[in-house]
């Protein structure tokens, strides 16, 4: 008996529906994803640097408050200021702080040398400077938190009229192709059908995490304005009982 050959059957890998649908687009669509797709990855990397970012700022406030509410002296809370630096409420006491020392040293240098010296008691004129002082870091410290952020409302606001703009152009495309064909069969409809269904998930997938995001931040924000109002608050009470 002759030996019958064995046969092989070499296995055809057959591409994948995405590799399929990327090579059956057209340029139109191509760009509209390739728009979504930025949106969306650096909307996710804002999302996650923001995370961490407000995550680490509520540890060290709540550090910082402790702190602060236990120390009987500024000088103490202003070296623990230094090594709590991602909260914004150290900014705002080094803000009110270094008015506060501004205005003693200008208190002193005004006073004679005989009452400078029999003085034991550190006074200041001037309580609405220190609260300026404290305003303007809180407004500054709500900007830094802030960053970013408008990126999130772009994105969420604008994509998905950006998948909607793949949409009608796969409609019309999907319309061209019964022209050109003279067929309402699903064959001759189905690429641009595909192409609306594919941009409007699209727009829709980017936009959705990034309002939620925002939504989030801003939530965590305008709580961490009303601890820096009520530290401000805190502040400029001690100020005025130890040294007015």
């Amino acid at each position: 008996m002759n030996a019958q050959p064995i046969r092989t059957t070499a296995l055809e890998t057959s591409p994948s529906q995405f590799e399929t649908f990327l090579r059956e687009t057209g340029p139109s669509a191509k760009v509209v994803l390739g728009i979504l797709l930025f949106f969306s990855i650096v909307s996710w990397l804002i999302i996650i640097a923001k995370y961490i970012r407000l995550k680490r700022v509520r540890g060290q406030s709540h550090r910082f408050l402790d702190f602060f509410r236990k120390s009987k002296r500024f000088s103490e809370v202003n070296t623990m200021a230094s090594q709590l630096a991602e909260t914004p409420l150290t900014t705002l006491f080094k803000s009110g702080y270094a008015e506060l020392d501004a205005q003693i040293k200008a208190a002193r240098s005004d006073e004679p040398a005989s009452a400078a010296t029999t003085s034991t008691r550190l006074l200041i004129k001037n309580i609405s400077g220190i609260e300026r002082a404290l305003e303007r870091a809180a407004g500054a410290e709500v900007s830094r938190l802030t960053r970013w952020l408008t990126f999130l409302a772009t994105t969420a606001s604008a994509c998905p009229f950006i998948g909607l703009f793949g949409t009608v152009w796969g409609i019309m495309a999907a319309f061209n192709a019964i022209g050109v064909s003279g067929s309402t069969s699903i064959v001759a409809v189905a690429p641009g059908i595909s192409e609306a269904l594919i941009n409007t998930a699209a727009g829709l997938a980017a936009a959705i995490p990034a309002l939620i995001a925002y939504n989030y931040f801003m939530g965590q924000i305008r709580q961490m304005r009303a601890t820096m109002d009520d530290f401000a608050l805190e502040f400029l009470n001690l100020t005025e009982r130890n040294f007015t």
